[in-house]
Order: structure tokens, then C-alpha cells, then sequence
């Protein structure tokens, strides 16, 4: 068990990295990016906050944003929405690209 743990955390930490220095390419000022622990944070300045954390006892990625929560699952390499499928990259490009009314695409994180 406490190997899984260990993978996991593992990939999971190169995964937030990947996406931190993603949206820190994004030419914006309408966000601020915060990588610790775990945690992926990005406060944006119209107000509301994105948060990714690492769920470590169910295997997860749990994203919280616009009130609302979603809970990927690592799967063939690629971060799946547990109930709808939906990929990681695929969310938050659509989120990103609402939040800052021009076009991002995100490639997958790992």
C-alpha cells in the first residue's frame, strides 16, 4: 500500500507541475498560479479561485471551481472525470478559455 501511495503522489506531482508551467505560459495578468504541497491554486483577479488537489487515500485529482467539483482519475495515462469521463485538459481549457474569453488549450498533464 504505502508503494501505491508513494507512485502516486509521484505522478500526481508531475502532473500539477506540467499544468503549473502551462498556465504559467498563458501570456495573462487575469491570474496568479500557486503550486504547493499537493495543490494547484490559481486565483484569478475578477475573483474566484481554481483549486486541484491530490486526494491520496482514493487515488484522485479533485477539482473545485465555479462552485461546483469534479473528481479525475488516472486511467491509461490520461486523467478522467470518475462520472462523466471528461479529460482533465479538456475541463480546464474550457474553464480557462470562459474565464479569460480567448481561446486555451491545454495538452494533458504528466
Amino acid at each position: 500500500m504505502q508503494h501505491d501511495e508513494q507512485k502516486f503522489r509521484a505522478v500526481v506531482t508531475d502532473a500539477l507541475k506540467d499544468l503549473f508551467l502551462q498556465l504559467d505560459a498563458i501570456d495573462s495578468d487575469d491570474f496568479d498560479t500557486r503550486l504547493s504541497d499537493g495543490v494547484l491554486q490559481v486565483d484569478f483577479e475578477s475573483g474566484g479561485v481554481f483549486v486541484l488537489s491530490q486526494q491520496v487515500p482514493v487515488r484522485e485529482l479533485w477539482l473545485s471551481a465555479f462552485s461546483r467539483a469534479w473528481h479525475f482519475r488516472q486511467v491509461d495515462g490520461a486523467w478522467l472525470e470518475r462520472d462523466t469521463g471528461e479529460r482533465l485538459e479538456a475541463v480546464l481549457s474550457a474553464h480557462f478559455t470562459k474565464r479569460l474569453g480567448s481561446p486555451v488549450k491545454l495538452r494533458s498533464p504528466g
